[in-house]
Order: C-alpha cells, then sequence, then structure tokens
C-alpha cells in the first residue's frame, strides 16, 4: 500500500489549488504522520523556507528518519547549499547552455522550474538537467552569461506561494497532477505483489543485453516470487523511488544515464544490479586491468599507453611484439578494440584512439577459437559459455557501417567447463563486488587469462539460458528477493 502527502507550512498556501487531504501543514506531519509499516509513503514537501534546521530542512530529515520517500531530499538540500558539490553535479549541463542564443557579458537570465518543466521553451531542457541531478518540486535557476557562454550562476528553492497567478500557478497545477498520479501514485493491480522491481531497459539498443524473450522470462520468474517487475526507461528516472530493487538491462558506462540510476538507486535504498560501483570498476578497462594485476589474476601481457610517447610505443612493440590488441578504455560489445599488425599500424591506430581516451590498454595477442564467458552470480558460478569467433574474423563480433555480426556460440552447466577457468572467473568477481557478472575467459593450453569482468553480462533466450532454461532467471531474482527482504528486516 501506499500513501501520498503534500506538505506545507499554512494551508492557505495551497488555496489557489484543487483542496485535497492529501495536503498537510508541517504540524500534522510531524505529529501524525509517523514511520510507516511496510507501506511507501511518499512526500512532496513545498516548505516556505529550506534554511538549515527550518521546518522545511526538519520535513525532509524526518522523512528520511521515518523512511519516506521525500522531494527534496536532505542530501539535494545540502548539495545546493554547497556551490563546490552543485557545480561538479552541474557537469554535462553545459551543451544544453551552449544552445542558447549568445548575449552581452553579464547579461543574466532567471526563471522558475516545477518538477523539471517551465514556461519557456528554450529553457526546458536546461529545467529538466536541473531537476534529474537536484530532484526539487519548485527551483529557480539564474543564468549569466560569461566571456562567451552561460553559466548556471545560481540555483535556489522557492516558496509555493511565490508563484505568480495564472500562468506560473497553472503550469505548476498541471504538471504536479502529472507528476503525482503517473510518477507516485501505484496502479491497484500491483499491490498483490510483496516487492516491485524496475528493469531499464532502451528499446532502441541496437545490442541491449537481453532480448525481448529473456526480459519476459526476468519479469515472469519475478512475478513467479511475488515480485511485480516492470520495464522502464531513462524517461522513468523519477519514479526510481517506487520500486525495491532496480535491474539494468541496458549497457552501461559512467559518463550515461545508466550509472545516474545506479546511484540513485542505492541513494534511495534499492537493491540494485548493476550497482554502481561494480560499473564503475567494469566499464573501464584501465582500472580493471590494473586491478586483477595487483591481485595476481592471471591476464594477458598488458601494457598501459599515453598521448605523443615515442619512446613508450617502442617499448611496447618490443614487449608485447606484433599483433598487438589496442582497446579503449570504456568500450563494449567488442567497440573501441583494434589488432595492429606492424609499427606503422600501432602509430596510426594509437593515434586515432588517443584523440578519444588520454589512456589506452596494449595487451599481447592471444589466438584461440572461442572466449569462454562464465556468468557469476552472487558470487557462484550460474552459467558457462564458449562464444566462438566470427568466421574469418578474431573477434566474437565484428562490426561494420551497416550491421554487426556475432559468432557461435555453445552453453554448458558450469561442471562442465574446465575448472580452471571457473575458478579465476570467481576470483576475478570477488574483487567487484557480489553482483551479476560475466567473465571473458581464453584459455590457451594450460594458460588461462581474464580478459575482462562484464558488470551487464549478456542474458539471451536461447543463448545463455540454453542449459538452466528458467532456472537461469528465476536464480537472478530469487537473489533480488532474498536481498530486499533483507532490507526490508
Amino acid at each position: 500500500m501506499s500513501r501520498f502527502f503534500v506538505v506545507v507550512d499554512d494551508l492557505k498556501d495551497w488555496s489557489p489549488y484543487y483542496p485535497s487531504q492529501d495536503v498537510i501543514t508541517f504540524d500534522d506531519y510531524l505529529e501524525r504522520i509517523g514511520q510507516s509499516s511496510g507501506e511507501r509513503v511518499r512526500v512532496i514537501n513545498l516548505a516556505r523556507s529550506y534554511r538549515y534546521l527550518g521546518t522545511g530542512y526538519y520535513c525532509s530529515l524526518l522523512a528520511e528518519a521515518r523512511s519516506h520517500n521525500v522531494l527534496p531530499s536532505v542530501n539535494t538540500l545540502s548539495e545546493l547549499a554547497r556551490k563546490s558539490l552543485s557545480d561538479i553535479l552541474l557537469e554535462g549541463v553545459e551543451p544544453l547552455l551552449a544552445k542558447l542564443p549568445a548575449a552581452k557579458s553579464g547579461d543574466s537570465v532567471s526563471f522558475r522550474s516545477w518538477f523539471g518543466e517551465c514556461l519557456a521553451p528554450e529553457y526546458a531542457s536546461i529545467a529538466k538537467a536541473v531537476f534529474e541531478r537536484f530532484p526539487s518540486p519548485l527551483i529557480e535557476i539564474s543564468l549569466e552569461f560569461g566571456k562567451s557562454r552561460w553559466l548556471i550562476k545560481k540555483l535556489q528553492l522557492v516558496a509555493l506561494k511565490s508563484l505568480k497567478a495564472g500562468g506560473e500557478q497553472e503550469a505548476f497545477a498541471s504538471t504536479f497532477e502529472r507528476f503525482s498520479s503517473k510518477m507516485w501514485r501505484k496502479p491497484k493491480a500491483r499491490k498483490t505483489f510483496r516487492y516491485d522491481l524496475a528493469i531499464l531497459v532502451d528499446p532502441e539498443e541496437k545490442l541491449p543485453p537481453s532480448d525481448k524473450g529473456a526480459l519476459r522470462k526476468f519479469t515472469k520468474a519475478a512475478a513467479n516470487l511475488g515480485i511485480s517487475a516492470e520495464l522502464i526507461t531513462k524517461k522513468d528516472y523519477l519514479r526510481l523511488p517506487e520500486y525495491d530493487g532496480l535491474f539494468i538491462r541496458e549497457t552501461t558506462s559512467v559518463d550515461h544515464h545508466t550509472y545516474r540510476f545506479a546511484k540513485k538507486a542505492a541513494a534511495e535504498g534499492l537493491v540494485v544490479m548493476d550497482d554502481p560501483t561494480s560499473i564503475l570498476r567494469c566499464t573501464n578497462k584501465i582500472y580493471l586491468a590494473d586491478l586483477l594485476k595487483s591481485h595476481k589474476v592471471p591476464t594477458p601481457r598488458t601494457e598501459i599507453l599515453r598521448r605523443d610517447n615515442t619512446e613508450e610505443l617502442h617499448r611496447i612493440a618490443d614487449t608485447l611484439g606484433y599483433p598487438i590488441v589496442l582497446k579503449v578504455p570504456d568500450g563494449a560489445f567488442s567497440r573501441g578494440v583494434v589488432k595492429v599488425e606492424n609499427w606503422d599500424s600501432l602509430v596510426s591506430e594509437s593515434k586515432r584512439l588517443l584523440d578519444k581516451s588520454a589512456l589506452l590498454l596494449a595487451q599481447e595477442f592471444m589466438y584461440t577459437d572461442y572466449d569462454w564467458r562464465i556468468g557469476v552470480l552472487d558470487g557462484k558460478p550460474l552459467f558457462a559459455c564458449r562464444y566462438y569467433m566470427v568466421r574469418n574474423h578474431w573477434q566474437i563480433y565484428k562490426h561494420s557501417s551497416s550491421k554487426s555480426q556475432s559468432g557461435g556460440f555453445d552453453t554448458m552447466p558450469t561442471y562442465e567447463a574446465p575448472k580452471k577457468v571457473i575458478d579465476v572467473a570467481v576470483k576475478a568477481c570477488k574483487l567487484i563486488g557480489d553482483g551479476f557478472y560475466g567473465v571473458d575467459v581464453k584459455q590457451s593450453d594450460n594458460r588461462v587469462v581474464v580478459i575482462e569482468v562484464n558488470d551487464n553480462p549478456s542474458i539471451d533466450s536461447g543463448v545463455e539460458d540454453l542449459f538452466l532454461g528458467d532456472g537461469l532467471y528465476d536464480s537472478v531474482m530469487d537473489v533480488f528477493l532474498r536481498r530486499m527482504e533483507k532490507r526490508r528486516r
């Protein structure tokens, strides 16, 4: 069951809007709305002031102490109060500001935003971006034109009663109605489930971690365990507090909304796969290579390559020998990975790739007919696959401008895979966390090495589940269930 409250300092502040029993004063919230017992409580805090130790601050603080989901959170209030923090979180908004028409140095403009929307269409994308970073019911955004571009000069929470009659009040009411019904209230049909799980997907992704068949099987497995699983997209960022867990089935990256989703879900207390730490550790190949090396997990001979360093190129060529594999740190599905056969190719390809990244990974080339993929869940091996190289190619994926190809596969029980392969995969995952990982391993005679650990392993219907069948999906959802129950206790 879910309850929803709007907290104001004085009920007169809500007088321009449709009356509702869900609108209460801070005094009522303080005295009557205690800690929830198993039910969700959503709170929109519309105090007149959010100053430190004021009623607005205490409303958000008590809401979090009572395990209520509140907007704005204490974390948001703290971030807005500390300019150094807000500047960091505003990284990535610059491209949106750059689209605004140029002005004279010192020119400024301010506008108000409610739940990420505003009256001026030219500022709509900025309002949305600020709301995603500082979720607040009402915020005033002040811009100033510097020497050559617009900058966010100030972000300030504003009181409900400061909205102007007519345009601002009507726009707020309309946006509030959509926000409260779509993003906070739950459909009745979902009340029969003990827990709610969001599965983040991108319907337009060309090589998603799971196909539609696998997603249906995840959803069915969840329902069998009393979990209501719902597919969401990046547009549903603000709905995360509705759920008990987040399962990311979209290719992850630190510089991407998937990482923001993982961070927010973890901050809200959800069970998360992929958790933000795993994304951070797995998606950057340089970090991962250094982590594996420092813990003596066998890998191909590896060197780090920097820009404008011819001596380093010579050393790498001498140390690794040709052919050499060059990797962009954050590539996925074999993208940003090239094989060089000679000095000229090493020079040209390293220069091209170093335009995108300050560092590259250079590894010895190990030819095998296939790569092992070991799925590891909660520290235990779950599935074993052999992914074969694309015909007349040296990788399991081959990308061109028109299409992407993949080689064949074998799926088998983990007890049929070589013990050395399983052991090294599990050892690598222990350095990452206790989530769900796919470890790529090469085996050449008695030599077994880890190529990489994927925080978001591919699970496609009829591939990775070929041996376990529905049991694979049941195993993943069982981990979610156990962790949800543990957090609720």
